[in-house]
């Protein structure tokens, strides 16, 4: 065996976490010819000894590079490098593109990195998910490598029925729902279903990516300014839309919990026509850190007005993806009609495996884990953005997970974001969301000069030391 942990070289302080570093090494030796074909590599409990890390990090790694093809578990014996013949056969066209993206990445290098997208997965339950994994290959049947139902398993749609009407209100049957790989292949079925150049308002700023989507639909966006309370309900009337997409739980990026007074005005003018309807993504609505849960718009929906979108990428892991749309009952019949023939995008086996996961309570206990330990950070997060308060506005502390930092002293958000990262700290900018490209981006003021400032993939440690770095550098 060769004597791999001599020369891994751990940084418990590094941008990465220490899963990712045995990883990349080993992944690494395996590319440049150091571990060869049939080579067996310590066991993983010798590799955390070694290294002084806890099994389950080991294990991870492991169960990364088994997973990408580098390497094979072999029953009571141990991890074997794989055909190295194979890889280099998987890489030779690709490997020029990696590297251009790897030189990319490594030229804007952070300490410290606030990205509002990004999720702790240092909690998450890996033996857990393994072992279900396993038991439900040990007792597959064929049945489970069928092509499956189009609307996703009766099984999980079931699951998924129960939990969102105990944790969101939600009122659905199963037959409403639908199982997809992410909102985008959702977004792409409403397009089918809602019909071809329909006119659609979203509130400004708001999530880019489905922007992108509606604009490639060549929908008619109208981009509606917001208030206190979320969208303005003047500008939605004179746009002529007849669909609004919205975030009411918690908007993004500018944390707004839209009031039950605002929710019913948009309930009001979506019933005033038949072809009216509203979009409700709620993207992050299990992290909650004031007040009473909110349900969601589709629980005070009496008249089949709101289709609902939802996905476990942030409460789980984001490469589960796996989210899900309930549509009203006049939208499934046409869902019926012009795609009930499309077939699921979503493996019945990723399918079994959630269903079970939430199904035998492992998926509360983790979430209640995780709101905790996100909680906590959020604590942390505003103790020290109180030495914010003279220079800084900060709002959207309520939910979800990142906070906004609007300028006092009429500084611009590139003059913020220019400072932050000299000091190898990633912020993002409020502007680059605002969707409208036809007037450009004004000086910004004390009013709008925002920065979003995520903190879930961080660390506590890194949580305090990039804040006080960012308090000194823009004092």
């Amino acid at each position: 065996m060769k004597e791999l942990p001599i020369h891994i070289q751990l940084n418990p302080d590094g941008e990465k976490c220490l899963y990712e570093q045995i990883y990349e090494f080993i992944r690494q030796e395996i590319r440049n010819g150091n571990l060869l074909q049939n080579e067996k590599l310590p066991s993983s409990r010798y590799l955390a000894e070694y290294l002084q890390v806890s099994r389950t990090t080991v294990d991870m790694a492991y169960g990364q590079l088994v997973s990408e093809g580098y390497l094979e578990a072999r029953p009571q014996k141990g991890y074997f490098v794989c055909a190295i013949e194979e890889l280099y056969d998987i890489k030779t066209e690709a490997a020029g593109v990696q590297r251009q993206k790897e030189d990319a990445d490594s030229k804007e290098s952070y300490a410290y990195d606030f990205s509002p997208n990004k999720i702790d997965m240092s909690l998450f339950p890996y033996a857990t998910w393994k072992k279900i994994t396993k038991n439900i290959l040990v007792d597959a049947k064929s049945s489970m490598f069928a092509l499956g139902e189009p609307q996703g398993d009766l099984e999980l749609r079931t699951t998924i029925c129960r939990y969102l009407h105990a944790s969101r209100g939600v009122n659905c049957k199963p037959e409403q729902i639908i199982i997809g790989a992410g909102n985008d292949y959702l977004l792409l079925l409403l397009e089918k279903i809602l019909g071809r150049h329909v006119p659609i308002a979203m509130e400004n700023p708001t999530y880019k990516r489905a922007y992108q989507i509606f604009c490639s639909f060549a929908y008619p966006v109208s981009l509606i300014p917001m208030d206190e309370s979320g969208i303005q309900m003047d500008a939605l009337k004179k746009s002529g839309a007849q669909v609004a997409y919205v975030m009411p739980a918690h908007q993004y990026p500018t944390g707004i919990v839209m009031p039950i007074g605002r929710r019913m005005e948009l309930l009001k003018w979506a019933k005033e026509k038949e072809e009216r309807y509203l979009i409700e993504d709620d993207y992050d609505s299990e992290f909650r850190y004031r007040g009473k849960p909110i349900p969601s718009l589709q629980a005070s929906d009496q008249y089949g007005k709101v289709v609902y979108i939802g996905t476990f990428s942030k409460a789980i892991a984001p490469a589960i993806r796996i989210s899900y749309m309930v549509l009203p009952e006049k939208l499934l019949e046409k869902y019926h009609q012009n795609c009930g023939f499309y077939s699921s995008t979503v493996s019945r086996i990723d399918q079994t495996i959630l269903n079970e996961f939430i199904r035998d309570g492992y998926f509360e206990r983790y979430l209640n884990k995780m709101r905790k330990h996100y909680r906590m950070k959020h604590d942390m997060v505003m103790n020290e953005l109180h030495h914010f308060e003279k220079d800084f506005h900060i709002s959207g502390e309520n939910a979800g997970l990142h906070v906004l930092l609007t300028d006092k002293r009429g500084r611009s958000e590139q003059e913020l974001w220019e400072l932050a990262k000299k000091a190898g700290i990633k912020v993002y900018r409020m502007s680059d969301l605002r969707m409208d490209q036809k007037s450009p981006v004004k000086e910004e003021t004390a009013e709008n000069a925002t920065i979003i400032l995520g903190y879930a993939s961080l660390s506590q440690e890194q949580i305090v030391e990039g804040l006080r770095l960012l308090f000194q550098v823009w004092q």
